[in-house]
């Protein structure tokens, strides 16, 4: 570690540099744990051994995994602190991920995971540059956390944040196809037992099915096809001292260009509606899902994106 005469932060010095990514490491008199922003949780070979050389640098050598998929380098002297980032930013990497604004994404490794619906590494990326840089300097009523999530197996609990997606893969029951077999592939392979043979024909709840896709194309004579490929979003969700399940929105989005919009509209919605202090979830029981269902589904957000920004 980079050794300089220990200096001793004050509280306004405290406050300044966690704003900027750095949280007080309480075992020491002066120094800091520094969180590295990940954009999608997936990082080269470079960067972890940039992250590792600065933290040898300027802390103790040791990195932390965060439960958000950020790197935290150990006990950063404050002295350091500008040194170290400086030294990341030659290497295209930036600390943050702190305060009342639209927090680091989350994603699970859906790309190439064997249960993956969707891309979760690029439609993660977007969503960082689009919002977690794009919107850095607009303040929300409290901090604004997205997760994107593969499938329904929800690794990255997509559902217990502000804002999550998950990937959706619907299936269509042909009946014409369906011959009604003593031992129906589809029944027996269903995750959650949702379908169900019923008068000689297999049967999929629409309601009760969580769309993982895992019996298309199961049927060996085609009965179960697919239907849709896309995305279900969560809002309102929360992990913590309080913990509260996200609501889905009653659609399943097939575009991600609509996705993102609908991401978007949240942030702004939050931004307009919400009260300082309370949590998106908050604000969606205190307007009722119904009425955020509605604005959500207008352009109403979006068409007054500068003036809620601006206000």
């Amino acid at each position: 570690m980079n050794e300089q005469k220990m200096i001793i932060p004050t509280d306004a010095d405290i406050a300044r540099v966690k704003g900027l990514g750095f949280l007080r490491d309480k075992t020491t008199p002066d120094c800091f744990n520094a969180r590295v922003i990940t954009r999608n949780g997936k990082v080269s070979a470079e960067t972890l051994i940039a992250v590792a050389e600065a933290a040898k640098k300027y802390g103790n050598g040791e990195v932390a995994m965060t439960t958000r998929m950020t790197m935290e380098v150990q006990r950063i002297p404050y002295a350091n602190i500008e040194a170290f980032c400086a030294d990341l930013a030659e290497h295209g990497l930036e600390t943050g991920g702190t305060g009342p604004k639209v927090r680091p994404v989350v994603s699970c490794k859906g790309t190439t995971c064997q249960y993956g619906l969707i891309d979760t590494f690029a439609l993660s990326e977007q969503i960082h540059e689009r919002f977690y840089k794009g919107y850095h300097g607009v303040k929300l009523p409290h901090k604004f956390k997205i997760g994107v999530g593969g499938c329904p197996n929800n690794c990255v609990k997509p559902d217990l944040n502000d804002l999550g997606i998950i990937g959706q893969r619907v299936p269509h029951v042909n009946e014409e196809k369906c011959r009604g077999c003593k031992l129906c592939q589809i029944e027996a392979g269903c995750p959650i037992k949702v379908a169900k043979l019923v008068d000689g024909k297999v049967v999929i709840d629409p309601d009760a099915c969580n769309h993982c896709g895992r019996c298309i194309g199961k049927c060996p004579f085609g009965a179960v096809e697919q239907e849709t490929v896309g995305y279900r979003i969560y809002v309102g969700g929360r992990w913590g001292k309080k913990v509260a399940r996200g609501k889905a929105l009653d659609r399943i989005f097939t575009d991600e260009a609509e996705v993102l919009s609908m991401v978007e509209k949240c942030i702004l919605l939050f931004r307009d509606k919400g009260v300082a202090g309370e949590r998106f979830g908050d604000t969606i029981a205190r307007l009722g899902m119904d009425e955020v269902q509605k604005i959500l589904y207008s352009n109403e957000l979006l068409e007054r994106a500068d003036a809620i920004l601006a206000e």
